[in-house]
């Protein structure tokens, strides 16, 4: 008899350690609450987008044009292939189906062309004057009070121009690159403070920057305002016009039309400029965000489309969420041209804002150059809305502005009724693999029949984490796919059964050491069998879209579980049956007795062989 090998010895070890990951995934599904998957399109309904493309010249557009847009929107809205969301065309229209989400949140998902550009920031002001604040701000001087409280008595070194990086030094330390100059705070206007998306430690430091730019101006600014940065004047340098929002700042440079539009535009307005298409080579007004400021900004410096890729994630320091963004390597120049460039002038023309469909979304400033070819976008983000910038930004800008075509929302009445037929389909299958399990291999087919329970809570468990924490949306081709896996599952343990059979069919063999080598060359057929069927999953998921990849999808899914439930139960479990004297003696009813497995003894082999 062969010598008992560890894995006969102590199955008990395998059954465990299978154990141990079917209880961390369930603990993870209780925990997360995630006891029901979440159903795709077919199953729970959801919402069709119909797009319309809107050209400049109010032609068709171009199909390659067309072609791209619907490739980045099917990116966004499934990019793993998992979702159950299709996007195709029709005409020159582009339809969306998004399972499981309302009408505003898809139209939010597909619509946006998320095309950031970094914009050197010219002028800053808040989204409304506030003329009675002005006087407001002229108290008597108090001799006791602190120069840095007031807003026209800002200390500024000698030689070194206002709000540069003299008066960055004192607050953020040298060396930190990215990380410091992207959470600076923007510079609304002069001697005022929005509360647009900015960072909270360096506040302190955007307000003396704005007082220094009020006193002294940005580049050829007055004589006067030089002045009251040296003596502590107790009211601010007079302006012609108090309810202007451009008065103390430097408009040199800027195109007179933007001067008149940045003076009328209402950045509180619901419309703000939200996915407007805006010429890169051109200056132009936007809005904040939150609609709190208002800005004039340079031509684009760098464009959305020198990005290679962006993720979402959070500051160590600070804990705040925030997006990174990585540039190819055109990009990467300019943005470390940009960041040389501005880094000395004064407010606000050292910030840089980052433009996202029109709309500014934050405007840093900026205290040092930045080389390396990454930036971090932070601001009053949350996981949700930093992972769908970093999407949008990651899967690239649509080449198109589209117009909402219909908006419909989708039952589901038809596919319940189909999940019913298919749920029903599935369990007559299984119960034919059952009765067929029992009826040839009797007792072996218990334990074919605890293997495929094996099978059933792993695939359940692993569906219900990946729908809570990856996007899966169970589907009709998910669960045909699994249905499938039925037969898939079943067919590994049936070799290594006749395998098992045939080694003790020779006759030199006790069933303990048939177990182990019918298992040394059953796992090489069923490794063959499970990487030709996997390889074909996985070509299938990446030249397929739709309902066909989420069926690839589920058929490689189901076989690698089906190499985990052989490996570490079906094996295990028959080296403890191989222990019991009902199957080792060879009981009728066992499936291994010699009048089913057609076995000679060895006295009537050798009167065979006379």
């Amino acid at each position: 008899m062969a010598p008992p090998t560890s894995s006969q010895s102590k199955p008990g070890r395998t059954l465990l350690a299978l154990l141990a990951l079917i209880l961390a995934m369930g603990a993870t599904v209780a925990l997360q609450k995630a006891f029901v998957p979440k159903f795709g399109l077919d199953l729970a309904g959801g919402t069709t987008v119909t797009l319309t493309p809107v050209t400049l010249d109010g032609k068709a557009p171009p199909p390659e044009s067309l072609d791209r847009a619907v490739n980045i929107i099917r990116a966004r809205v499934n990019g793993t292939g998992i979702s159950d969301a299709e996007v195709a065309k029709a005409n020159d229209n582009i339809v969306i189906q998004i399972p499981g989400v309302g009408q505003s949140e898809a139209l939010k998902l597909v619509s946006t062309t998320a095309e950031l550009r970094m914009r050197q920031v010219l002028a800053v002001a808040p989204a409304k004057m506030q003329p009675q604040q002005m006087p407001t701000e002229a108290p008597t001087p108090d001799p006791g009070k602190s120069p840095s409280t007031m807003p026209s008595a800002v200390r500024t070194p000698s030689g070194a121009p206002s709000g540069g990086p003299g008066a960055a030094a004192t607050t953020t330390p040298a060396g930190r690159a990215l990380s410091s100059a992207l959470l600076a705070a923007p510079t609304p206007s002069p001697a005022t403070r929005t509360g647009h998306r900015s960072g909270a430690k360096t506040g302190a430091k955007s307000g003396a920057r704005s007082g220094a730019g009020s006193d002294s101006g940005s580049e050829g600014g007055s004589a006067d305002g030089a002045g009251a940065g040296t003596s502590p004047s107790p009211t601010p340098s007079p302006q012609p016009n108090d309810d202007d929002p451009l008065a103390g700042q430097d408009t040199s440079g800027i195109d007179p039309a933007l001067l008149t539009e940045f003076r009328e535009i209402d950045c509180t307005a619901k419309n703000r400029g939200q996915g407007a298409q805006d010429d890169p080579s051109k200056q132009i007004v936007a809005c904040s965000d939150d609609g709190t400021a208002r800005y004039i900004l340079d031509k684009a410096a760098v464009q959305g489309t020198e990005i290679s890729g962006a993720s979402a994630g959070t500051d160590p320091t600070t804990g705040e969420w925030i997006v990174q963004v990585n540039f190819k390597s055109k990009g990467a120049t300019l943005f470390a041209d940009i960041t040389r460039r501005i880094t000395s002038l004064p407010a606000p023309r050292n910030q840089l804002a980052n433009v996202l469909d029109g709309v500014v979304i934050v405007a840093p400033t900026i205290e040092e150059a930045i080389p390396g070819g990454s930036a971090r976008i932070s601001g009053s983000f949350n996981q949700v809305s930093a992972t769908e910038l970093a999407d949008q930004l990651k899967y690239g800008a649509l080449p198109l502005k589209f117009k909402q075509g219909s908006v419909e929302s989708v039952s589901s009445t038809l596919g319940q009724d189909q999940l019913r037929g298919g749920l029903i389909s599935g369990a007559l299958g299984l119960l034919v693999v059952v009765f067929y399990l029992l009826l040839y291999y009797r007792g072996l087919g218990l334990i074919g029949m605890a293997s495929l329970g094996c099978a059933t809570i792993v695939t359940y468990l692993t569906v219900a984490v990946l729908s809570h924490n990856a996007g899966f949306r169970l589907s009709l081709p998910h669960i045909i796919g699994l249905v499938v896996s039925i037969g898939i599952t079943a067919d590994s343990f049936i070799v290594y059964f006749e395998r098992v059979r045939d080694e003790i069919k020779e006759g030199h063999r006790t069933l303990r050491s048939a177990v182990e080598v019918a298992w040394r060359r059953a796992r090489r057929t069923i490794l063959v069998a499970d990487a030709v069927m996997f390889i074909a999953a996985v070509v299938l998921y990446f030249l397929a879209v739709g309902g066909v990849a989420g069926f690839a999808f589920a058929m490689g899914l189901t076989t690698l579980i089906d190499i985990v439930v052989v490996f570490l139960f079906t094996k295990p479990l028959m080296t403890l049956a191989a222990r019991l004297r009902f199957f080792a003696k060879g009981h009728r009813l066992s499936g291994l007795d010699e009048g089913r497995m057609g076995r000679t003894s060895p006295a009537e082999q050798t009167l065979q062989e006379a």
